[in-house]
């Protein structure tokens, strides 16, 4: 005859914790619809093998869709997206999935770094991982308070384990809502230096999607390596 505890400890750690256990799931999403499409521009067409260790080793949904790395090479990167993007909304299959997920060629993303984007993402547009521009100087790209005006890109402070809400991200590993970019006129991204305008691919895209009222955010928790490959160097 087994006593209680035994009897307890035989329902499983998970069962044990069953209000924690779903209130965990319900955070995370796994339930709903989770298909993504990877891609990842890869300027050069070269990628070290720290980058691809780390790819290889990131966590996907169970049983969920999750198509890629689709990897674009030889191209300026902003039109390496506009090309991946517009193959994705042109195929009838792919056009259904429900994220992009975008993990540039010298990032270094955490293995469980997609299953936090997910969680993050339930309330907002674009979610991203925490990294700098590389140097001993490196800023965070976390780009403009919003709650600050006029609106700017201006690098905001990380603040600990949060979501912060931010005008803009970098692009290295960022998961985005694939809708967006049926509703947001073409070209998506776009390397603009006229008329005392200056902006990277990726910020032009974050500025014109305010006009849409698309929200977006870096998730610090999760922390992302930038890799200079010419110094051997995890900034």
């Amino acid at each position: 005859m087994k006593n209680k505890l035994e009897a307890a400890s035989e329902m499983g750690y998970h069962n044990q914790n069953f209000d924690a256990t779903r209130e965990r799931l319900l955070k995370g999403g796994t339930y709903k619809d989770l298909s993504t499409i990877w891609v990842t521009p890869v300027r050069d067409g070269v990628m070290s093998c720290k980058v691809i260790s780390a790819f290889v080793a990131l966590q996907r949904p169970m049983n969920q869709p999750c198509v890629g790395p689709i990897f674009v090479s030889n191209m300026e990167v902003g039109d390496a997206y506009n090309q991946a993007i517009e193959m994705i909304l042109a195929d009838p299959n792919l056009s259904k999935f429900k994220y992009l997920l975008t993990i540039e060629s010298d990032n270094l993303p955490p293995s469980d770094g997609l299953i936090k984007l997910y969680e993050g993402i339930q309330k907002y547009d674009g979610v991203g991982g925490l990294y700098y521009t590389k140097g001993e100087g490196g800023q965070p790209m976390i780009y403009g308070d919003p709650n600050v005006f006029p609106r700017n890109f201006v690098p905001q402070v990380p603040r600990p384990e949060t979501l912060q809400h931010s005008n803009g991200l970098g692009m290295g590993f960022n998961l985005f809502r694939l809708e967006m970019f049926k509703k947001m006129p073409k070209p998506w991204f776009k390397t603009v230096q006229e008329n005392g305008a200056c902006f990277s691919q990726d910020l032009w895209f974050y500025n014109n999607a305010a006009a849409f009222g698309y929200k977006f955010a870096c998730d610090t928790r999760i922390k992302v390596g930038h890799y200079d490959v010419a110094n051997n160097m995890v900034w």
